[in-house]
């Protein structure tokens, strides 16, 4: 169970909320926050004061007054006419961290709400009802409106939904949970869509799984160094200790624990001096990946946590501040950095598949094949590694660079937040499947070269693998195979992260 405070989510408890359906509840102190702050819209209504999102039209509209008996049929439209976006839906557990997000911000008490909307929020996680919720149209400035625009009609009982598997009328499920639609009031609609919860929702889901990646990718590598005789000298700590970055370390102590006791690594000057750079430099590579990874990590813990919705609410409604937090610029630029770290896994792992398949660079059998010649082997599965490398190079181009100006430059900055995460996930979804192809790749080596020389650890994930993908005694359609090995990569049912802690380092290898 989680309980939600506005200040204290993690992105483990996101994880939880998100995959696991942990349970969530709501603070006390963080209610009493969301009343208070209520109270003080309420008093802004009934003062007549102006305040922008309140009693005044949007963006461009915001010089116009609206009559007191007016101010909550603005926030259904302002609803119903930003809910216009287009294209497939984000997937389902980002819907639901869309969720978990708005209501974790709205539990801050800045953003004027009624108790009944963070309730109703509440409910549709607890009871995993998610909307559905199109991927194009934000620009990532005045928030992701047109996304959070389909979560918002949700509450009015309007949209559509996912649940029990399947896509509903929001009206329908709504009747079966015995919930009543919600009349928006004075703030509610705007508080709903003015914040980047979309594009830090996807943020989110993206971090998790290129986490998993970076993690998986290091255990393949291992295998490919067993199945090309790799030199274990480029991985002694002295190297990595002398540059200094523990991302490097690290990834380096991780290889070594996983091929002590290796009988199919090297060392140097035994077959060769040193090794190419796809082999030798995993550390450098690797390690500045996770490096990316550990920046995006702490701007999303910021942001999963921070009111970034407009005007806020302070002082009990005595100051409030039209600014600029939904301006989604962090998250943009760190879904960019992820896409550059993230698709330099794939680049380094297609260059390991092709020393694997290539008979100029190895003593292998040409391209791992049964019979070369009669049989292709895995030729064709590096031309696919090689096509999702040079399509992630066109999807990192970065997106936080351009800005189209908007509501007639009112908005005349934007942050294209929501399309920077959208491309990462896209990045990572190729990058599984080279890491994919790579480890069947690896799998077809190590065997050539002897399972019984693998290391402990690697023998192990040898075993679970050939579950998935059997050996390759003639052609077959190698597409299932690497939709297979990339449905397994995803689901996560390896113990990635759990090195063996008991088996020492192989004392033969001079650490």
């Amino acid at each position: 169970m989680i309980e939600l405070t506005g200040n204290s989510l993690t992105l483990e408890q996101t994880k939880q909320v998100c995959y696991e359906g942990d349970i969530v509840t709501i603070s006390l102190d963080s209610m009493q926050k969301v009343v208070e702050s209520r109270k003080a819209v309420e008093k802004i209504v009934a003062d007549k004061r102006t305040v922008y999102g309140i009693n005044t039209g949007f963006g461009k509209f915001s010089d116009v007054m609206i009559e007191e008996d007016d101010v909550n049929v603005l926030q259904v439209n302002l609803i119903r006419s930003h809910a216009c976006g287009v294209g497939e839906p984000f997937p389902e557990v980002v819907s639901r961290a869309m969720i978990l997000l708005r209501l974790n911000a709205l539990l801050k008490g800045f953003s004027g709400v009624r108790p009944i909307i963070v309730e109703r929020l509440l409910e549709l996680l607890n009871l995993q009802i998610h909307p559905v919720i199109p991927q194009q149209g934000s620009l990532g400035a005045s928030g992701d409106l047109a996304p959070l625009s389909h979560l918002a009609l949700v509450l009015m009982g309007e949209g559509q939904v996912y649940y029990a598997g399947k896509v509903w009328p929001t009206a329908e499920v709504y009747k079966m949970e015995g919930l009543e639609s919600i009349s928006l009031q004075a703030k509610e609609g705007l508080a709903l869509i003015n914040g980047t919860q979309a594009m830090t929702a996807m943020g989110v889901v993206n971090w998790i799984e290129a986490v998993d990646l970076a993690y998986q990718s290091e255990w393949i590598a291992a295998l490919t160094l067993e199945g090309l005789e790799g030199i274990i000298d480029a991985f002694h700590p002295f190297i990595h200790e002398a540059r200094g970055y523990q991302q490097q370390i690290a990834v380096a102590e991780r290889f070594r624990k996983l091929l002590a006791g290796s009988k199919l690594i090297t060392k140097q000057g035994e077959k060769r001096v040193q090794d190419a750079y796809s082999l030798r430099c995993i550390p450098q590579v690797h390690g500045a990946s996770w490096q990316a990874l550990d920046y995006v990590k702490e701007k999303l813990e910021i942001e999963i946590n921070a009111a970034t919705d407009n005007p806020l609410i302070f002082d009990a409604g005595e100051t409030v501040i039209s600014g600029g937090n939904f301006h989604g610029q962090p998250i943009a630029i760190a879904m960019d950095f992820m896409k550059i770290a993230v698709a330099e896994f794939a680049s380094i792992s297609e260059r390991r598949i092709e020393r694997l398949v290539n008979p100029q660079l190895n003593d292998l059998p040409p391209f791992l094949s049964a019979q070369p010649g009669l049989q292709s082997g895995a030729m064709i599965m590096q031309y696919v590694a090689a096509s999702l490398v040079s399509e992630n190079k066109t999807l990192a181009h970065p997106a936080s660079v351009d800005s189209i100006p908007s509501s007639a430059n009112q908005e005349d900055h934007v942050s294209m937040g929501t399309i920077a995460a959208r491309h990462a996930y896209s990045i990572i979804q190729n990058v599984r499947r080279v890491l994919a192809i790579e480890c069947i790749c690896a799998l077809q080596a190590v065997q050539y070269r002897g399972i019984d020389k693998m290391a402990p650890q690697t023998k192990t994930f040898y075993e679970k693998a050939r579950e998935i993908v059997p050996s390759i005694i003639e052609d077959r359609v190698f597409s299932e195979d690497i939709e297979r090995m990339t449905k397994w990569l995803k689901k996560n049912n390896w113990q990635w992260r759990a090195l063996i802690s008991e088996i020492s380092l192989n004392k033969s290898l001079g650490y």
